[in-house]
């Protein structure tokens, strides 16, 4: 499944509006801030049709995934916008996650814990709330909102880097930290990046993949908050900021970074960070660029392409001189 999708679920009394555009979604929130309404509006829509009193609007069908039989059903729609609710105990087991890496459907998660066993975008976590826009006597406007958007106060000038692998993208950020006498450290992988920057003092940014790190936003977005010297800078992913650098010349590609989701299979890529790193494998194969993901091409690291890949990174101050 591919593409950006707007569903419209509206009674007599509410009105949600929001966009699907990524293979997974999640909709946080506490009691009472209408995440499980709509579950139960799209469930009595797709039980009791336009009885129901409930009306959806979108291009692909919607409908709720739920209860012992779910991976059957699953199995048997393709193209789909599947709404699950958290009381489903399925979706913290390594079982759904294979089940979604496989499917040809989008899933909106609404749930207040985090997924660990999904690699959701932290571009792709929403909360709910309510606006006058529509409202009249009784109806009330649920809008989606994101819960971390603009998490940080750029210019960033860290003493310190935190990067969240060991592969090309920490080889990288290693070389550019040594010659501007500023530490690098790898946290090999996010889930262990908690955990190496409760350790650190320094004015200090992390630099990980925010297509995959979802689960792990709750915790290290608090600790942004209470501890003042952790920064966070979360592109895509290493790849992605390769391919916006400028560096890769190839028709279309401006059009894929603008709009990604006109070109992602759901099916194919279980998260954007692995098709931005099968995107740039396959237009660097057989040239001066050629990428891979475990070693980075020392020819990254010549003058003139690092100047190119820094300068598209906006925000952080990384090169003396800069």
């Amino acid at each position: 499944m591919k593409g950006k999708h707007k569903v419209i679920v509206s009674n007599n009394k509410l009105h949600y509006e929001f966009e699907i555009k990524r293979n997974i979604t999640i909709i946080k929130g506490d009691s009472a801030t209408g995440k499980t309404t709509l579950i139960n509006m799209i469930r009595q829509f797709a039980n009791l049709g336009n009885s129901s009193g409930v009306s959806i609007t979108c291009d692909v069908p919607c409908r709720t995934l739920e209860g012992v039989d779910w991976e059957l059903i699953l199995r048997n729609i393709s193209g789909n916008i599947l709404f699950i609710d958290e009381e489903n105990a399925f979706i913290r087991t390594e079982q759904f996650a294979l089940a979604v890496r496989n499917s040809d459907n989008y899933f909106v998660i609404v749930t207040r814990e985090s997924l660990y066993n999904l690699p959701y975008s932290v571009e792709e976590i929403y909360g709910i709330h309510s606006s006058g826009k529509y409202q009249s006597t009784k109806r009330i406007y649920q809008q989606l909102y994101k819960i971390y958007s603009k998490t940080e106060q750029f210019p960033i000038i860290p003493e310190r880097l935190v990067v969240e692998d060991s592969n090309a993208g920490y080889e990288f950020f290693k070389d550019i930290a040594e010659k501007s006498g500023i530490k690098c450290d790898s946290a090999a992988g996010k889930s262990k990046l908690f955990a190496c920057l409760n350790k650190i003092e320094e004015e200090t940014c992390v630099v990980a993949d925010g297509a995959a790190i979802g689960a792990e936003m709750e915790k290290l977005y608090g600790l942004s908050l209470r501890r003042k010297n952790i920064k966070l800078y979360l592109p895509e992913s290493f790849e992605w900021i390769i391919l916006n650098s400028g560096l890769i010349q190839e028709k279309g590609l401006e059009e894929i970074l603008e709009q990604p989701e006109k070109f992602i299979d759901s099916q194919e890529f279980f998260s954007w960070e692995r098709y931005f790193t099968h995107l740039l494998i396959q237009l660097t194969e057989g040239t001066y660029f050629k990428y891979q993901k475990s070693r980075l091409n020392p020819v990254y690291l010549h003058d003139r392409n690092k100047k190119a890949i820094v300068d598209s990174i906006e925000g952080i101050k990384l090169e003396k001189g800069d």
